[in-house]
């Protein structure tokens, strides 16, 4: 589990393809400190397993279904990603639960300073438009946002300093897309009520 509080950003150093697989060789530098093989790191959103360590570079394999469902397929040697360690017992909850199992990609449609800060809008990801809600909570990339305004379109994104500081969001242009995961428990809700014909 994550808390989509990224604690920074670390670059692929080697991606080599197999066959129905991908390895992503990642300097994750300070933040391997005390990393076992087996456990679990959010890139860029998606939860992967650790399968190697030499010091800070990390190996992980990514399968087909999180190349299609994510934009791991599209990365390059050199790009960034954010990162997140899981939570431990006993961590503060900056952000909302995530799990790291992202639902798809998305669009940025449109992006703006706005004083020391960045709006960003973001088309509806398929089949996710019932679960992203005003003021609800959303991962993009990785990252615990709270949802702006919305629409049948998309999405807006009111960013703080500090986010575009840490993280990759700086570099993301319009027309890039980027990982969402929609918040949990909003579905349950949204699913129950509208399995009960509520919604």
């Amino acid at each position: 589990m994550f808390t989509g509080i990224v604690a920074g950003t670390a670059p692929i150093l080697k991606i080599v393809e197999g066959d129905g697989i991908c390895t992503f060789t990642v300097d994750l530098g300070d933040f391997a400190e005390g990393l076992e093989t087996g456990a679990s790191v959010s890139l860029d959103g998606v939860c992967m397993t650790v399968i190697g360590m030499d010091s800070g570079q990390v190996t992980f394999d990514a399968i087909t279904e999180t190349l299609e469902r994510t934009t791991l397929a599209d990365r390059k040697e050199g790009d960034l990603l954010n990162v997140e360690r899981s939570m431990r017992l006993g961590d503060e909850l900056g952000g909302h639960i995530l799990s790291g199992h992202v639902m798809g990609t998305a669009e940025i449609l449109e992006s703006r300073m706005v004083g020391e800060g960045f709006d960003l809008r973001i088309s509806m990801p398929d089949g996710c438009a019932p679960f992203i809600l005003e003021k609800g909570f959303i991962a993009v990339d990785g990252m615990s946002l709270t949802v702006g305004k919305c629409d049948e379109g998309g999405f807006i994104l009111h960013i703080i300093p500090e986010t575009l500081r840490i993280t990759t969001l700086d570099k993301k242009a319009v027309g890039d897309r980027v990982n969402i995961e929609i918040d949990s428990r909003t579905q349950a809700v949204v699913e129950t009520m509208l399995r009960m014909g509520k919604l």
